[in-house]
């Protein structure tokens, strides 16, 4: 962790809704003028699409049927955590960009699902904000969750989350739905040993809950509105989060627990300005205190 150099990162699995928090911070800094340096998990995946379409193959074909980009092989997990550590102890590293689609790969003249080349990070930022599938893993190897200065966990309930991977795996990079299952199904193993610990090491958690049938999550054909959900926020640490405000600024939420508090599903955005905005503020002073007495 890191005075002069704070890192947020926002952490969940495929399909959980990372990019829309993102989106959050995105509005927060831009109001703000804080100068973020911005990395995406896929950057840190090992292989490119062709190549990861290979090695999956390859591994079934070795009676290995669980390889996947959440588990450590498919994945730079000790580049991850030496650009957390360069960057909290220098405000440098080194990062690249995931090509996702024709729309990203044009400007680069590149093909779809591969990396841009490494390249230094923006120089004189305020912080570094990473979104993606490993912001706070940690194995007998790595230790990225020790980095962060603020660590979210985006965690939908499962049937949910399932339903918002699937929609968008075939909308937008379309996928069937018997493929997209096959995926679940093969990092079910790497979901329960590296995705899913990571959140008892983050700081906040935001659970959106659905008030509609999920039950089957292969066949929805829609997936359940932000009005159709409560979210449950769950801080680890509830010292210094001042309840009473957000109760009287968030209408018809809660308190379920003394660290949780529950909100209806269209206020999640609100929610996480409320939360989120106090806590940059106080990093911020902390680095220009830190900065003035150097």
């Amino acid at each position: 962790m890191s005075t002069i150099h704070p890192i947020i990162a926002v952490t969940g699995s495929s399909g959980a809704g990372t990019t829309s928090v993102s989106r959050i911070f995105q509005q927060i800094f831009r109001r703000e003028q804080i100068e973020a340096a911005f990395v995406e998990g896929d950057a840190f995946h090992r292989y490119n699409r062709a190549e990861m379409a290979e090695r999956i193959a390859a591994e079934s074909a070795a009676g290995n049927h669980a390889f996947s980009h959440f588990g450590p092989p498919a994945n730079l997990f000790p580049e991850l955590e030496e650009l957390f550590r360069r960057y909290a102890a220098e405000g440098v590293g080194r990062s690249r960009t995931y090509l996702h689609d024709e729309a990203e790969a044009a400007p680069y003249g590149q093909e779809p699902g591969t990396f841009t080349p490494w390249e230094d990070l923006g120089a004189n930022t305020d912080l570094l904000f990473y979104e993606g599938l490993h912001g706070a893993v940690a194995t007998d190897e790595v230790n990225v969750a020790q980095y962060p200065d603020l660590l979210i966990g985006v965690v939908p309930v499962i049937n949910l989350e399932w339903i918002q991977k699937i929609h968008r795996d075939k909308s937008t990079r379309g996928y069937s739905t018997e493929a997209v299952t096959d995926t679940i199904l093969r990092r079910m193993p790497d979901f329960i040993h590296y995705i899913t610990p990571q959140f008892t090491r983050t700081h906040i958690n935001f659970q959106r809950v659905p008030v509609v049938d999920t039950s089957n999550p292969f066949i929805a054909r829609f997936i359940p509105t932000l009005d159709e959900s409560f979210v449950v926020i769950r801080f680890r640490d509830p010292g210094g989060i001042d309840f009473p405000y957000l109760l009287s600024m968030i209408h018809d939420s809660f308190m379920s627990r003394a660290n949780t508090l529950v909100c209806p599903g269209g206020k999640m955005d609100l929610a996480m300005q409320l939360i989120f905005t106090p806590m940059i503020w106080r990093f911020m002073e902390q680095r220009r205190n830190a900065i003035g007495r150097g």
